[in-house]
């Protein structure tokens, strides 16, 4: 570094009179491919409290000399020529020069963070300046040949659209479900467990169990909450952008309907996706208004969309699984997975070598990929749009009801509005969008960077480390009702076999009828049928039945006191009931293996499954007697 109030001596030359300039010069080497692509970007970031100047015009064409410009005039006197070759030269309102890394941070506005680290700043510099073909190629490589402030307008409108639409999924879908499942007459009745929370919780389960369906849950309320958050995502699609007041209360309002609906919801509303879509929804409260301006919030989205990503890589590395150490994890996932696509039984007739590959690959993203958020321009978006394919892929072939969409909307953060230059995409945001003001550094936007940061490292450490000190475990515990910060991680134990439950019932305990499911397995000459993003929540729970027993599984023993009862609400969430004008007497389960048939015997026979009988999950229960008999 080198900073002087005096002139530089110039021999040769009479001395000039150091000129005073109403706002501070950077002057850099016009020449230099790599300065220009960065001073271009200085200048967006300064804008017109720096003046730039090249070298050339400042002592004409002669740089590198001890002679001046053509028209014999040397506009800074002070500083030699051949110092411009050198460094950057920052030349102050009083005549003072400094220059290399400190007329950087100086001109940046970053002197604070300059001076602890001055020393290593200075030799970075150097470094770069004494190989700035090398910064050129590496700065094409990682940034373009163009490097513009990061913003997010046109990101934020279109990612609050997409997120619109995933809620009127959500809530659409659930609209179809909600009486069968958490209804008077449903499976799990919400008011029967906010009684028992009442009883339990005391004072606190409003805490314990945030939701509105405290002030009433009958299944008027709950269809009536369904279709208003169908309403509101409407509302926000079409027109929420044009008040950012109205569009966040828009975001609130719905943010506190899920959750509400997730806090009664029990089994069938607790699945990964309904957690990531209110942390998903809470951060994009904060989206408008003034913390909507700052960048802050996009980068918490990014902080979102690493962690879920990474740690569904990292618990299957983590889990001890040997069919994930092993690479043969996706030969048993194709057949084993909730709901697979009618693709997945073609992707289980690839060979061995593909299906170790595949999971090779698929472990290779999750876990390494997800760090290119952290990397520059062109690594980043590079990391995105593989990411956004291995999502792509999983919803071909299996039906992850809004997750996938959920993860691609989150990973429309890890892009920039720079990159929506020349698309269709450019042309259907509001134009309201570009002219956006600056990012705000507003308090409330930092106080929830802290909180979910500090929360997401705290699940990261859980992870990896597993208990935690009195104080986190404590804060994990009081916030986790809200759901505003969660982990995530699928299949981190592969299931190496399918079972599958079959509810029969019958009238006289010799000749039993099975139920027909909607989207589940169960004919094996029925095709997996597609199904997403719709989610059949209760075929989606009958497949983690299979994987315990029905003591550990309550709710499917309330599922055949419905069926005994004949409660509409409850065969409505079924395809075929045997029992169309009258209840059966007696109900029992039954389970088997299924795996996907082969080539031939589809051929042959019709079958996409084959399956093998395994037993007696739920032995016959009638009311009469209300037990196994």
């Amino acid at each position: 570094m080198s900073e002087s109030s005096a002139s530089h001596p110039d021999p040769g030359r009479q001395a000039r009179p150091v000129l005073i300039h109403a706002r501070p010069v950077l002057i850099y080497d016009g020449k230099c491919g790599f300065c220009k692509i960065w001073i271009h970007y200085w200048r967006h970031l300064t804008g017109d409290r720096i003046e730039y100047l090249a070298s050339q015009d400042v002592v004409g064409t002669v740089v590198g000399t001890n002679d001046f410009g053509p028209d014999g005039a040397n506009r800074f006197p002070q500083i030699p020529p051949s110092a411009y070759a050198q460094a950057v030269q920052l030349v102050r309102p009083d005549g003072r020069v400094t220059s290399g890394a400190a007329a950087v941070a100086e001109s940046l506005g970053k002197e604070r963070w300059y001076a602890p680290v001055a020393g290593l700043a200075e030799w970075a510099y150097r470094f770069i300046a004494s190989h700035r073909d090398l910064g050129y190629h590496v700065t094409r490589f990682t940034f373009g040949t163009t490097i513009e402030p990061t913003s997010f307008a046109a990101i934020r409108w279109l990612f609050l659209r997409f997120l619109a639409l995933i809620y009127l999924i959500a809530f659409g879908s659930l609209a179809m479900q909600v009486k069968g499942l958490i209804g008077q007459r449903g499976i799990s009745p919400a008011g029967t467990f906010l009684d028992s929370v009442m009883l339990g919780a005391g004072n606190i389960r409003y805490l314990a169990v945030p939701s509105v369906f405290w002030f009433g849950v009958d299944d008027v309320t709950l269809q009536g909450l369904c279709f208003a958050g169908v309403a509101l995502s409407l509302v926000l699609i079409l027109v929420g952008y044009r008040s950012a007041k109205f569009e966040r209360l828009i975001l609130f309002l719905l943010w506190l309907l899920y959750l509400s609906f997730a806090a009664v919801g029990q089994e069938f509303l607790g699945f990964q996706w309904d957690s990531l879509l209110l942390e998903t929804g809470f951060l994009a409260i904060f989206l408008s208004g003034k913390s909507g301006q700052s960048n802050l919030i996009p980068w918490l989205f990014r902080w979102l969309g690493f962690r879920l990503m990474f740690l569904s890589g990292a618990v299957k590395l983590l889990g001890g699984d040997p069919t994930w150490h092993n690479l043969s994890a996706l030969g048993f996932h194709w057949h084993t997975q909730p709901l697979p696509t009618i693709l997945a039984w073609y992707a289980d007739k690839l060979p061995p070598f593909i299906q170790h590959a595949a999971t090779w690959l698929t472990l290779a993203i999750e876990v390494a990929v997800p760090f290119a958020v952290f990397c520059p321009r062109r690594i980043r978006i590079a990391g995105a749009s593989i990411l956004i394919g291995l999502q792509v892929l999983i919803l071909l072939t299996g039906n992850y009801t809004f997750f996938n969409l959920l993860a691609i909307a989150l990973l429309l953060f890890w892009f920039d509005d720079q990159g929506l230059e020349g698309t269709w995409l450019e042309s259907i945001r509001p134009k309201k969008t570009r002219s956006l003001p600056p990012p705000s550094r507003n308090w409330l936007a930092r106080v929830v960077a802290v909180c979910i940061l500090t929360l997401g490292l705290l699940h990261l450490a859980q992870t990896f480390y597993g208990r935690l000190p009195a104080p986190a475990e404590t804060a994990l515990r009081y916030t986790a009702p809200l759901q505003i910060v969660n982990t995530y991680g699928l299949f981190a134990q592969m299931t190496t076999s399918r079972m599958e439950i079959t509810i029969e019932g019958s009238d006289d305990g010799e000749h039993w009828d099975a139920y027909d499911f909607k989207y589940k397995p169960g004919n094996p000459k029925t095709a997996p049928k597609w199904v997403a993003p719709y989610q059949p929540r209760l075929d989606w729970q009958m497949w983690f039945a299979a994987l315990g027993t029905y003591q550990e599984n309550i709710w499917l023993v309330n599922l055949a006191v419905r069926l005994l009862e004949g409660a509409p609400e409850v065969t409505d969430l079924l395809r075929f009931s045997p029992f169309q004008n009258h209840p059966p007497r007696l109900v029992r389960a039954l389970v088997y293996e299924y795996t996907f048939s082969d080539g031939e015997t589809r051929r042959r026979t019709g079958e996409w499954w084959t399956r093998t009988p395994r037993g007696v999950y739920l032995p016959p229960v009638s009311l009469k007697a209300g037990s196994a008999r």
